[in-house]
């Protein structure tokens, strides 16, 4: 007799990429940024006195609130700290969804919302995207959600749903809209001024993308106060360390340091997809750092997958219905990418 609960024994559980242990591998799996943290970051760490350490932390991350706060033009009450978004997720299908609370999300997306709510056992209603992911906003407004999520940009696509979209979309839903911005700071815009027009709009960050910070585990949601005081109900007691506070607040201020890797990144991003469509795997439009590439039946998806790990390149592949004739590859540095076209190159050649 198993000692879980049924819902518990029956799932799959969430499955990470990759993570390889030899340093020499061109890991491009994951969607990491490929350049270090600003200085001020490491700074920060070192500055951090033991006994901060021997102590609790601030329970609600004030400096990181109060840094952010002044960054993005909120105030701090509105800031909501997370051990990475993933811990903000866990705390919005905690607090919103349930068994007869339905949680709604458009698919192809972050395939860790059905798992989080699956351990809820919480009611969900995936809605199909349209053609090229278009938003299928009055699907996602007939399936009556609790709370709503929209990755935006979404994974594994890349594309962008354009704020005024989503503002009509918050509009007419009657419950939470939660926009996950996990990689937005590689997009031409973001729905962060949402949390001022409408009472029901969470918008999530992350620092793992953004500010190369995945290491650390830290993210925020900005949102209507009364949002954010019902999620601080739901939290753990101390659900950011010390140092992450510290280091947190430090990344985020060094704004010009993240902005100038940001361009890097999307430079980066449109010579790689200019390439992979002269190579015939043509990319969806991606305002994140990495594409969706279509690869032909010959060699097929699959086949470049493996091929590209035998020679020390991981990209990520999805044997799921929609994806299993793509490939998502993480924008690397200029010498990455380089490794990476000419060794598809040489793999489709072989091919043909």
């Amino acid at each position: 007799m198993s000692l879980f609960q049924p819902h518990i024994e029956a799932m799959q559980g969430y499955s990470p990429g990759e993570q390889p242990t030899n340093p020499r591998l061109i890991k491009l799996n994951t969607n990491e940024n490929p350049y270090p943290p600003s200085p001020v970051v490491l700074d920060a760490i070192r500055s951090v006195a033991p006994e901060q350490l021997r102590r609790y932390p601030d329970p609600m991350g004030n400096l990181f609130r109060q840094t952010a706060a002044s960054i993005f033009g909120v105030e701090p009450q509105m800031v909501l700290c997370g051990n990475g978004m993933d811990d903000l997720l866990n705390l919005t299908v905690r607090a919103f969804s349930g068994p007869v609370a339905k949680l709604v999300f458009p698919t192809p997306t972050y395939t860790l919302y059905a798992v989080l709510a699956e351990i809820q056992a919480s009611m969900v209603q995936e809605v199909p995207f349209g053609p090229d992911f278009t938003l299928p906003a009055n699907d996602l407004l007939a399936a009556g959600g609790r709370v709503t999520y929209l990755a935006n940009p979404n994974s594994p696509s890349g594309t962008l749903v354009e704020a005024e979209v989503v503002s009509d979309l918050a509009s007419r839903l009657t419950g939470v809209l939660v926009v996950d911005e996990a990689y937005v700071d590689f997009a031409d815009a973001d729905c962060m001024s949402l949390v001022h027009r409408h009472d029901n709009v969470l918008v999530l960050r992350s620092l793992s993308k953004g500010y190369s910070l995945a290491g650390l585990r830290f993210g925020f949601a900005v949102g209507p106060k009364r949002l954010i005081d019902g999620l601080i109900k739901v939290k753990d007691s101390y659900n950011v360390d010390a140092i992450a506070i510290q280091a947190a607040a430090a990344a985020i201020s060094d704004q010009r340091h993240a902005r100038q890797c940001w361009e890097r990144v999307r430079t980066e991003r449109t010579r790689l997809a200019d390439a992979m469509t002269k190579l015939d795997l043509p990319s969806l439009p991606s305002q994140a750092n990495f594409l969706l590439t279509t690869v032909p039946a010959k060699p097929g998806a699959a086949a470049v997958y493996e091929e590209l790990k035998t020679r020390g390149i991981l990209v990520r592949y999805f044997k799921l219905p929609g994806l299993d004739d793509k490939l998502r590859i993480t924008v690397g540095t200029p010498e990455q990418n380089d490794a990476l076209l000419k060794a598809i190159e040489e793999i489709v050649n072989t091919s043909v």
